[in-house]
């Protein structure tokens, strides 16, 4: 990056944040500090007015705007990228801000970049998730109450007995894994909890604040990690042996069921390390790849995998009734 670009880069990281420090940036840009305080004065010197506090940071004045900023081709289909993320795997008024934001997008962007952005939009899909959410603005909802620090009361269905209970939670944050969640304290339980928001039968924004937790998802998960005692799986996979698309899925739903690491073998298998904390969980999920996939460790898991098929050969292949 040259140095134009750098120092319009910095512009624009002092517009969209309240503040931002000197090393971040030199870490972001991958250039000394000294590089940094040069670059910030000749923003001063073309009469950007800057703030800054020692041990903070540098801030832009308030009130200070610059006209809109251009998007490059590649920045505007990245942002229709995210368009069609949050039309389908968000909720209903998180798809139409996002909608909007593309609207005023559109609007600055040149006429031939415009009419790019038209013809590749109906190119790129995002299919529907497979469950969705029971509440139509419940992503919207939750992200307040993360913003403002508010309390949410839950209506949530268990996923092991189907039960629905009551609850009131402090979020800290939502992530998507296959479903979306929301990590919060749980005032019901006195811990952190991790709900899946297609459980939820209702949700509802209380006008009641909580003091900010300084835990993080990364904590959580961290936490999470830590807390459950994993057992080391070791399998080899050979791939050739099934449908390409039984072999994607594996690897696809891998990171689910604790993967570790995986590195090829000398005959063309895969050996592919988990840690896991439950054994029957892990069976259920490598059943369809019998053949295919060998366990070298842990017996135990064996043993599950020969109950589990032996279930299987029983209930769909009875004995034949005897001829008396």
């Amino acid at each position: 990056m040259n140095r134009f670009d750098r120092v319009t880069a910095i512009l624009i990281q002092l517009q969209a944040k309240r503040v931002v420090s000197g090393p971040a940036l030199a870490e972001q840009f991958s250039v000394s500090l000294r590089t940094i305080y040069r670059d910030l004065r000749t923003l001063e010197q073309a009469g950007v007015p800057l703030l800054g506090e020692p041990g903070v940071g540098y801030s832009l004045v308030d009130g200070y705007r610059l006209p809109p900023v251009m998007f490059t081709r590649e920045e505007a289909t990245a942002l229709l990228t995210a368009e069609k993320l949050a039309a389908r795997l968000t909720d209903t008024p998180t798809a139409r801000l996002s909608a909007s934001a593309m609207d005023k997008l559109r609007a600055v962007l040149r006429r031939p970049d415009r009419d790019y952005l038209e013809t590749l939009a109906p190119h790129i899909q995002v299919l529907r998730r497979e469950h969705p959410l029971t509440q139509a603005s419940l992503h919207q909802l939750l992200v307040t109450a993360v913003a403002t620090q508010r309390v949410v009361h839950l209506a949530y269905q268990a996923a092991e007995t189907g039960q629905t209970s009551t609850r009131d939670i402090e979020p800290i944050g939502l992530y998507l894994s296959r479903h979306w969640h929301v990590v919060a304290y749980c005032r019901l339980r006195q811990e952190f909890r991790n709900f899946r928001l297609d459980r939820v039968q209702q949700a509802t924004l209380g006008p009641e604040t909580f003091t900010a937790r300084p835990e993080t998802l990364e904590q959580y998960w961290a936490a999470e990690a830590s807390r459950r005692s994993r057992e080391k799986v070791v399998l080899h996979f050979q791939a050739s042996t099934v449908l390409p698309a039984l072999a994607q899925q594996l690897h696809d739903t891998k990171h689910q069921y604790g993967w570790a690491h995986e590195q090829p073998l000398p005959d063309g298998r895969l050996e592919i390390t988990l840690f896991i904390g439950s054994l029957p969980y892990v069976a259920a999920w490598l059943l369809p790849y019998a053949g295919a996939v060998t366990v070298v460790e842990p017996p135990a898991l064996q043993e599950h995998l020969r109950e589990l098929a032996q279930r299987a050969y029983t209930f769909f292949c009875p004995p034949e009734n005897m001829l008396t």
